[in-house]
């Protein structure tokens, strides 16, 4: 058997960053345009802004805040501008949260399952 590891307490600077990337990704928007990123692999603004039904000024304005903090690229072909997401991290953060509400979302279900099946 391994040895538990003690819990690391974080500075309050790194604290914060983190807190700051939780802001990012607290967004419904941001959280839009990156799954429809990461099924897709790499789609233009017109193409995001077709598929989420934003607007573009919207969609810029998320894809702009996306790529400051580093979570996504873009590149230009002609008139087009595509984005695609960099961070791998996202995919194992996504993961987490996802597995993480399904746990919940079962004992929620069989909880309510006992009160409204009575």
């Amino acid at each position: 058997m391994e040895p538990e590891q003690t819990p690391t307490r974080l500075p309050v600077n790194v604290l914060e960053r983190v807190a700051d990337r939780f802001k990012l990704l607290g967004d419904p928007t941001r959280l839009r345009l990156v799954n429809e990123l990461h099924a897709s692999g790499e789609l233009s603004v017109g193409e995001l802004v077709e598929r989420l039904e934003i607007s573009y000024a919207s969609a810029s304005k998320q894809l702009a805040l996306l790529r400051a903090h580093g979570t996504i690229a873009r590149r230009r072909e002609g008139t087009k501008v595509y984005y695609r997401i960099t961070d791998p991290s996202l995919d194992e953060l996504c993961n987490v949260v996802c597995k993480s509400l399904r746990e919940h979302w079962a004992t929620w279900g069989a909880e309510l399952e006992g009160v409204l099946g009575d």
